[in-house]
Formats: C-alpha cells, sequence, structure tokens
C-alpha cells in the first residue's frame, strides 16, 4: 500500500529537542542552539478515538455463530454440487456466492464445478443468451481463474458502425453486466476497452431516470466496480441487491448473514487488540506527529484477507504497517535530514545497541519495534518458519533506506527522472513490506518455496505497488507542489518526457490501466502459485483503489473510509430470518 505523502503542510520552525510539535510556544533562551526546520503536519486527529477498545467480546455468542455457520454451509454446498441443476442456473447460483463472499469456503466445490463447465462451452451457446446473462457467467470464470473468451460479447456490436448496438442502450442490467465485465480485461482485449468506455457514459447518461434498486445498483457500481473494490465491504452491499433478485435464494442469503455477523464479531475483536496494542504503546505520546489512524490500517489489512483462519495473521501485519506509518511520517513530516540519516543507518544496524545514536523522540519506536520483531522471530522459529519474519524484516530494513533517497531527493532539490523515481517509488508504495509481512501468520501454505516466488519480485507484484505508487501520486502531486515536497511521479513524468500536465496525468492513467491487466492475466490459471499467495497481492491493488480513487483517503478519512469502518464495525450485523 502505499503510505500517502502528508498534504498540504508549511514548514514550520521547531527547537532542537523538541519531541512533539505541539509544545513548541515559539520561545528561545540565550543558551538555545540554532533552530531546526521540521516540515511539521498538522494532521486531522482521529475520528474514532479509544470507541474500539471498548469492545467487549462474547465468546459464547460467537460460538453460536460459529456453530450456526456450519449447520448452514451443508445446506449450500448442496446447491453447488446439485448434479441436475442446469449450467446457466448453477452458474448464477456461483456467482452469488462469490459476490456474498462466501466463496473461499466452497473454492474445491466451486473448482469442481467450473472445470467440467468450462470444459463444455461453445462459443455458439452463447448466440441466443442475453448480455446480462453472458456478462454474470463472463464473470464467474474470470473471477474463478478461467479464460472465458472476451468474444462472447461479439454478438452485442453492430459491425457496420463499430459500436454496440442501439438496443443495448435499453438493457441496462446488461449494461451493467458489461461495464463489471469490463475490469476484468486483459491486454488485447479491445472490445472490453470499448464496452468500459460505452457503458460507463451511457450509465452516468441515464442514472437520473432509474428508480429504486436499480439506481442504487449503478451509483453503487459507477462508484466502484466489485472487482475493484473491498471483498468485505463488497459482500455486505451486496446483501439487498441480491434479496431483490428474483433469482435469489433464502438458503445462500441466511448464510452471508451467519456468515457476516460471525465475522463482524471476530473482526471487531481484532481491532479491540491493535487498537489496545497501539495505546499501550504510548505512539500518540513519543511521535504525536504521525497520523493516528488505527482503525484504518485494520481496514486495510482485512481488504487483503477475510478468512477467519487468517485472524492472527491480520494482528501482525497491522502492527507492522501501523510501524510503517510511524517511519513514513518520520522521514516526511518530523526529521530533519540528518536525522533521517541516522534512522535509516539504525534500522539497517538492527540491534539495541545503535539506539544510542537516534534522537530521543524515535528511541521509543525504535526499541518497540525490534521487541515485536524479535518476539515474532522466537515464535515462528518453533515453528521452523522464522523465515517468513526475517524477509517482512529484510523489506522494512529497504523501504527505510529507500524513504532516505526520496528524502536527500528533496533537501538536494533535486527531480528524479522518471525511471529513477519508480525504482525507488515502487519500494515506498511499502507493498513489498506490508504483501510478505502478511505471509507471516499464514500459516504453513507459505513455505520457503513461495518466499523464493515473492523474491522474485513477480509481475503481479510490481504490478499492485505500481497502482499504489502512481494511483496516489496523480491524486496529490498538486498538494505536494504546494508544500515543496519532493517531486512525485506526475512530476518526474513531466520532466523526463517534457509533457503538460494533462498529458502526463493521462499517461499515467494508461500505465495505472495496464497494471491491471497484468494482475488479471497473473490470477488466470494455470497460476505460478497458489491463489492463497496471490489473492492479497490483487486485494492490496483493490485497497489502492478504495483509498486514492476520490482523494487522500487515508490522510483524511472522513469519508470512504469513515463510511467502510461504520458499515463494518459500527452498523448493526443483518438480522437473520431465523
Amino acid at each position: 500500500m502505499a503510505l500517502p505523502s502528508t498534504n498540504g503542510r508549511e514548514p514550520v520552525l521547531s527547537p532542537r529537542g523538541l519531541t512533539s510539535p505541539r509544545a513548541f510556544t515559539g520561545q528561545t533562551t540565550i543558551e538555545s542552539k540554532p533552530e531546526l526546520v521540521r516540515p511539521l503536519a498538522n494532521f486531522p486527529p482521529s475520528i474514532w478515538a479509544d470507541c474500539f477498545i471498548s469492545f467487549s467480546l462474547e465468546n459464547t455468542i460467537l460460538k453460536a455463530y460459529a456453530k450456526a455457520l456450519e449447520e448452514r454451509k451443508e445446506a449450500v454446498r448442496n446447491l453447488i454440487i446439485e448434479a441436475t441443476t442446469d449450467a446457466t442456473t448453477k452458474l448464477s447460483l456461483i456467482y452469488s456466492v462469490h459476490r456474498l463472499g462466501l466463496s473461499y469456503i466452497y473454492s474445491e466445490e466451486i473448482d469442481a464445478q467450473l472445470d467440467k463447465l468450462f470444459k463444455e462451452i461453445d462459443l455458439k451457446d452463447y448466440e441466443e443468451v442475453d448480455l446480462y446473462t453472458i456478462s454474470v457467467q463472463f464473470q464467474v470464470f474470470r473471477h474463478h481463474g478461467y479464460r472465458l473468451s472476451s468474444d462472447v460479447f461479439n454478438k452485442f456490436k453492430d459491425n457496420s458502425s463499430n459500436t454496440f448496438k442501439e438496443y443495448v442502450t435499453r438493457d441496462v442490467k446488461g449494461m451493467l453486466g458489461l461495464y463489471e465485465s469490463a475490469y476484468l480485461r486483459l491486454h488485447g482485449e479491445d472490445i472490453l476497452d470499448e464496452a468500459l468506455e460505452f457503458t460507463e457514459t451511457r450509465l452516468k447518461k441515464i442514472v437520473c431516470t432509474l428508480e429504486g434498486n436499480l439506481v442504487r445498483q449503478v451509483n453503487q457500481v459507477l462508484k466502484r466496480p466489485f472487482h475493484n473494490g473491498m471483498p468485505m465491504v463488497e459482500a455486505r452491499l451486496y446483501f439487498n441487491t441480491y434479496k431483490e433478485e428474483s433469482s435469489s435464494d433464502e438458503t445462500i442469503l441466511d448464510l452471508a448473514k451467519v456468515h457476516f455477523n460471525y465475522l463482524q464479531l471476530l473482526q471487531k475483536e481484532e481491532l479491540r487488540i491493535v487498537s489496545q496494542w497501539w495505546k499501550d504503546m504510548d505512539f500518540q505520546t513519543s511521535v504525536p506527529y504521525v497520523r493516528d489512524r488505527v482503525p484504518e490500517i485494520y481496514l486495510w489489512i482485512l481488504g487483503l484477507y477475510l478468512e477467519p483462519c487468517y485472524s492472527k495473521a491480520r494482528i501482525i501485519a497491522t502492527k507492522i504497517t501501523l510501524f510503517l506509518v510511524i517511519l513514513d511520517d518520520t522521514y516526511d513530516a518530523y526529521a530533519t535530514i540528518d536525522e533521517s540519516r541516522l534512522i535509516t543507518d539504525a534500522i539497517n544496524r538492527w540491534e539495541i545497541g545503535a539506539i544510542d545514536q537516534l534522537p530521543e523522540y524515535i528511541k521509543p519506536f525504535y526499541k518497540i519495534l525490534l521487541n515485536v520483531y524479535d518476539e515474532l522471530e522466537k515464535e515462528y522459529a518453533n515453528e521452523g518458519r522464522a523465515f517468513k519474519v526475517h524477509a517482512s524484516k529484510q523489506a522494512f530494513q529497504e523501504i527505510a533506506k529507500a524513504y532516505l533517497e526520496e528524502a536527500e531527493w528533496l533537501h538536494n532539490g533535486y527531480v528524479a527522472t522518471f525511471p529513477e523515481y519508480m525504482k525507488n517509488g515502487l519500494i515506498t508504495s511499502a507493498y513489498n513490506v506490508i504483501s510478505k509481512s502478511a505471509l507471516v501468520g499464514m500459516g504453513a501454505i507459505v513455505n520457503e518455496e513461495a518466499l523464493a516466488w515473492y523474491e522474485t519480485h513477480p509481475k503481479i507484484l510490481k504490478a499492485s505497488e505500481l497502482i499504489s505508487r502512481l494511483q496516489d501520486d496523480v491524486m496529490t502531486f498538486q498538494f505536494e507542489r504546494k508544500r515543496g515536497q519532493s517531486a512525485t511521479g506526475v512530476d518526474a513524468y513531466i520532466k523526463e518526457y517534457n509533457v503538460s500536465e494533462e498529458v502526463a496525468i493521462k499517461e499515467i492513467k494508461k500505465i495505472i490501466e495496464n497494471a491491471w491487466k497484468d494482475i488479471n492475466e497473473e490470477c488466470l490459471k494455470p497460476t505460478v502459485v497458489s491463489m492463497a499467495l496471490l489473492t492479497p497481492i490483487l486485494n492490496l491493488a483493490r485497497m489502492i483503489d478504495v483509498v486514492y480513487k476520490f482523494d487522500d483517503g487515508f490522510t483524511f478519512p472522513g469519508k470512504t473510509l469513515k463510511d467502510y469502518i461504520t458499515l463494518l464495525f459500527v452498523t448493526p450485523a443483518p438480522t437473520l430470518t431465523n
């Protein structure tokens, strides 16, 4: 994830040795040293304060939901494997199961069904099928890694005018399905590139004429298509849509509600744990200049994987990502260049003896950082999996060097070339740290061979990092200019290719689109590694769309992230039918 640069701040004079920007009174004495200029930021405080610390998990209720979940799983499993169900109904059912966030429960059963159905496909079978049905089936196969050809949409094109046929513009549900399908496109699929532009333009034009459930669906999809959304939130939002579908099955909806209720309790407990840890570490006192965003970071990590078995993994990854926020804001919003050099050296030495060289304000953080990693290393050494902790630590050391590189550019007034910027920027996107840290608590599924694959910096990881870096830059570059911070990817692109700001943004957006196509391609069968390893990387890219599509939703989380946190952890869970 790209931990966004601080926006809209002005340099502030602060006396040497100041540990809190709020402590500065502007007074000096004869004995005082020359004043230091620190790029302090007046970040908005947390909008949540300690509200999630007060949560108290009732284990009897959690166990009751777990039992209800197990009782309902079998009924839906029978629907998926039912031999007499026709292909269209079966694919529609699998589509609903996936949209409701339940497909991980039935991964083997779904793959077995799709294997069989995919082998039986004949594109001629789609000649009489409507656009919405084709779109649903296309999405089902692509979401589960099957390369169904985009040629299934050819019949909706008017060859004479090279555009989509007139009747398509009157089929709102069909256009919705086609729009969603277009986000699963690969390189060279021109028809889906055209479909995206066509459906987006048409849906925006007609949305004001729609009513009821349809207008809600169109607005929701135009805001964020399912493929680019956070899985847990998308599942929750789909409840009402599915309930109003004529083909909805109460058995599936009931399971989805129990599933959500169970996950909500489990995840609120996880959020309580990391919130209490943050408070106990007293970071708000030692490093008060950082963004206090514990629920937002937990939400970001929840976006990687929602499965209950990854509860511990989410807690570990959230803590490490909070360390990254502190590190990022220290380089970007507090430390002088000399202090940044000392911090980088200490992190790369990674020994408690290095603490003596550090400024006082960062010493508590450094000690906690080493302690947490040391505890993880000891714990996983007993299981023979300390190599995952080592990988996370090395990635953390690498990003410290990259943050220093950016600080040196700023200190020297240097605007990097676009290749230079991207080489360093893919590291400062923080995706390498977070993706490797996410592996620590994932269990035996992550072995040394899987980690070795990560170390090759595969195309999907690079694409996810690229989306993170450039989507952030497109949204924040104007603010960065105002505050005189390091040049962003937009500035580097303008310098490198001698183009206007408008052209640079347009071209960077094309790079982002192509990166999404790379990710889509890497998730198709046969995959190099299991989808259990690929999915968190895909989901990291999705979270960038969530956070940065409309604004800097992390630094100023009063919009999207506030709505998401409210939906998942504050709004009462859906009631059950029985």
